[in-house]
């Protein structure tokens, strides 16, 4: 079910700056730019920033995200073996749908179908 790591989602407040800091980091402008979300290709993975629109998350936070050709039937399939929902399944636009859940010992375990992101290969 899982394809391997695609993602990796930081949490932060402010941004615009986190955005300007990891364009110099990088050395590229992200692919994908929205309010709501940024993304860069890394090498064939994604760093993802994530604002905190609500001013409830804490700067520092982040989530992996494995890639799953279907975020429906695998987020179905994860709940069946005893996963727990953590956030509702998302459609972020262009395709890209994504959802977060607890294992069974709480770690969160996130799964994105990213049909836009060049997947790496060894």
């Amino acid at each position: 079910m899982l394809q391997g790591l695609r993602t990796v989602v930081y949490h932060v407040v402010d941004l615009a700056e986190a955005k300007r800091w990891y364009m110099q980091v990088l050395g590229q402008p992200p692919y994908f730019d929205e309010p709501f979300y940024v993304g860069f290709n890394v090498g064939g993975y994604e760093l993802g920033l994530n604002p905190d629109l609500n001013n409830t998350s804490v700067d520092g936070q982040s989530f992996a995200y494995w890639g799953v050709k279907d975020v429906t039937a695998a987020h179905a399939r994860l709940l069946e073996l005893g996963a727990e929902p953590h956030g509702d399944i998302q459609d972020v636009g262009d395709g890209i749908k994504l959802a977060t859940l607890r294992d069974p010992w709480g770690n969160i375990l996130g799964i994105i179908q990213n049909p836009n992101l060049k997947v790496a290969t060894p």
